[in-house]
């Protein structure tokens, strides 16, 4: 397996709150073009969701849900040409699921962002012979 050499960057913050109705994936993708951001992550996130839209580990498929969800942790890569982002979220009763963020996860009644850049990387998807999937690839600016 090979090795890689760790880079280093400095970076740059950005905060955001988006309102109720708003649709969290579109939002985060069209804030990337916005601010041509090319090596991102999810710093910190808080909220509520009334839809939320998973891929389960292994699966294929998305589930939608709907009702009431706290946000517990959203986190991930963000890209011009892509992202990878999880979402973990409770019901009204504390139980948790979580899986990969898919699009159709509406605010309920806020989500408030933090949003890291690292500002002399490039983050990109590579096919990858090893998983089988396109994962991310880090180079310098």
């Amino acid at each position: 397996m090979a090795t890689f050499a760790p880079l280093s960057s400095d970076a740059r913050f950005f905060a955001l709150r988006l309102l109720p109705g708003q649709e969290l994936f579109s939002a985060l993708r069209a804030f990337v073009q916005q601010n041509q951001l090319q090596a991102a992550w999810i710093a910190g996130c808080t909220g509520s969701l009334t839809n939320v839209a998973l891929r389960y580990a292994g699966r294929e498929e998305t589930s939608l849900l709907t009702g009431t969800w706290e946000v517990i942790s959203l986190n991930g890569t963000l890209e011009l040409t892509g992202e990878h982002l999880h979402l973990a979220v409770a019901d009204p009763h504390g139980a948790m699921l979580g899986g990969h963020m898919m699009p159709g996860c509406t605010v309920r009644t806020t989500l408030e962002l933090v949003i890291g850049e690292l500002t002399s990387l490039a983050f990109s998807r590579q096919p990858c012979a090893i998983s089988g999937y396109d994962e991310l690839d880090i180079s310098s600016r």
